[in-house]
């Protein structure tokens, strides 16, 4: 019997296994979150026999818990002696963590109870890293449920262990405690019905954040670009394009007129086109990263050439759409399309080997277990990924927000343009997520010259305009060491510039946003790349938005101006004002 060819009625047997265990593992997936139960105990298990079998790591860690309960023991008799006063801390909370600020935590026993509490972290920061044998993936995730099992025990997030939630329950008679309950039911109430934050209504697309003006002038199953009105007499020849990622909507960059790099373009003398993504649902499950580079980045590249038809585009990504500008840059240097005169990336990783804390989240197991949810509904959900960015930051986004509006029983955080930005979120439809994981995250398909486009094979090497290049320093969803990292990919002249804050506050920062600092280089296309230490030893700080810096980069990359370019495509007629309609689906 020939077993290589196995009889034709066992492929719907296989089938009808398949379809039950994705039905399995969607129904597992609604029980945790979303989160793989199998990678957790493969972690776990990983690091608990490994440890077994180190009797090194062992007595190493019982002689650190020893010298931790000795420190404690001789600071709680210091405590004792010094009576009620404030005593000194023997050990300081790392910089960010703003828990034990107040005066109370200096008074016994707080003050013995929190400075024990930075110890035990310190303890299962020693106990989860450094066991031989222990693989980095397991060692990450054993070490990230540390730190959310300790966040969630803090001394500071129970009335009877918070000094400052004491003091204000017996200075005002229990009555934050009834205002923290009501704020927990409002907050519940509202994640129930799946409304946005309170003060988000103040913030409506096209009214307050997106007004930027402008026309819809391409539209399409996809997409809708935008062309923004000339503010200026003369422009830059070349036009801007923006890709902004379509985990996200696009008016991140097109925020209230203060915070809106798009108005910040349109006002320094460029010609704007912007692509706003459609909102996917059920019909747009089998979209995948080939139709976002046909739909999107390939049809507005068309567009813009149809109504500039004598120059080049300047194209800007940012996050997942600048991952996508520099594979279809790529596309288009191996097909020798030169329609493009510069690459911008914002925050946008090409190698994907160190992808950071988002990495926790990416394995086998857990992308199956997404998949599977995925071919039930065609989209991953906003919350699905909400979910994830806020285990990421656990102490900011929930136990801090538990204390203050629970313990503490104050009002509700003042909403801004960025905020309610970030309440307004998106989907990304099933193949696209799916393809977008495995290929890159999973495979590192891209920096590999693996990833195909249109069945052909794409290199970075290929890229041959000169690139500016945005990582930002406290980034959790594309560390700027990753971003960097495109420098070993491509031999064409990089301008990198490293600026203070995070994945989006630090992206959005205008010239007059103060405490603002950002570090500049150029590596030319001739010389040696530098490694990441030596880039930030030798990269001059400048104070300020990094927006001037690469309007002027910009303006030294463009011919002499010119006057504006008409609004819409030859022949045809602008669709609709801006924002569009695509911005708007919920």
């Amino acid at each position: 019997m020939d077993l290589s060819n196995p009889p034709i009625a066992a492929l719907p047997v296989a089938a009808k296994g398949n379809d039950i265990d994705r039905k399995v593992r969607a129904a597992l997936a609604r029980t945790t979150g979303s989160l793989s139960v199998a990678s957790g105990l493969l972690a776990a298990g990983d690091w608990a026999m490994n440890l077994a079998v180190s009797p090194g790591k062992q007595m190493e860690l019982a002689l650190l818990f020893l010298d931790y309960a000795g420190q404690v023991a001789r600071y709680d008799v210091e405590c004792f002696l010094a009576g009620t006063g404030e005593a000194r801390r023997f050990i300081e909370p790392p910089a960010r963590d703003r828990r034990f600020e107040g005066d109370e935590w200096r008074r016994w026993p707080f003050n013995v109870l929190h400075q024990s509490f930075l110890l035990t972290e310190q303890w299962w920061a020693a106990a989860t890293r450094g066991v031989d044998g222990v693989e980095r993936h397991h060692e990450e995730l054993v070490s990230f449920a540390a730190r959310q099992w300790l966040d969630m025990t803090s001394p500071s997030n129970s009335l009877l262990t918070n000094p400052v939630a004491l003091k204000r329950t017996i200075d005002e008679g229990g009555q934050n405690l009834v205002r923290g309950a009501f704020n927990a039911s409002t907050d519940l109430q509202r994640i129930a019905a799946n409304l946005p934050p309170p003060g988000a209504e103040q913030f409506v697309v096209g009214r307050d954040v997106a007004v930027t003006p402008g026309k819809v002038v391409l539209r399409n199953r996809l997409i809708e670009l935008i062309q923004y009105s000339p503010a200026t007499a003369e422009v830059a020849p070349e036009p801007v394009l923006i890709v902004p990622a379509w985990i996200m909507k696009y008016y991140i960059l097109d925020l209230s007129p203060a915070n809106s790099l798009v108005k910040y373009l349109v006002d320094q003398g460029h010609t704007v086109f912007c692509i706003s993504w459609k909102n996917p649902t059920p019909d747009e499950r089998d979209l995948g990263m080939d139709d976002y580079l046909r739909l999107g980045l390939g049809a507005a590249v068309g567009a813009i050439r149809a109504i500039v038809p004598e120059h080049k585009v300047h194209a800007l990504g940012y996050c997942l759409g600048g991952t996508l500008l520099a594979i279809g840059a790529a596309a288009m240097a191996r097909d020798r399309n030169e329609a493009l005169a510069s690459l911008t990336l914002l925050a946008a990783q090409t190698e994907f080997s160190e992808p950071g804390e988002m990495g926790l989240f990416i394995d086998e197991a857990q992308v199956s277990l997404l998949e599977a949810q995925m071919a039930q509904t065609g989209y991953l959900t906003a919350r699905q990924m909400a979910g994830a960015f806020t285990m990421l930051r656990s102490n900011d986004l929930m136990w801090s927000r538990f204390v203050s509006h629970c313990l503490l029983g104050e009002s509700v955080d003042r909403m801004n343009d960025l905020m309610a930005w970030n309440a307004d979120a998106t989907r990304l439809p099933a193949r696209m997520h799916s393809e977008y994981l495995r290929q890159l995250f999973l495979h590192d398909d891209l920096a590999e010259n693996r990833y195909r486009v249109g069945g052909q094979q794409v290199s970075l090497a290929d890229i041959k305009v000169p690139v500016f290049l945005v990582g930002t320093v406290t980034d959790h969803v594309a560390p700027w060491r990753s971003v960097y990292k495109l420098h070993y990919l491509t031999s064409t002249e990089i301008t990198f510039v490293l600026t203070s804050g995070g994945h989006n506050a630090g992206i959005v920062s205008p010239p007059r946003h103060p405490h603002r600092h950002y570090q500049l280089l150029l590596s030319a296309a001739s010389e040696p790349r530098l490694d990441p230490d030596r880039w930030l030893a030798n990269a001059p700080d400048n104070q300020g938005s990094w927006w001037p810096a690469w309007h002027e980069w910009l303006r030294a990359h463009s011919g002499k101006p010119v006057k504006p370019p008409r609004n819409g495509l030859p022949r045809e007629h602008p669709l609709g004002d801006a924002p569009g309609r695509y911005v708007l689906e919920k």
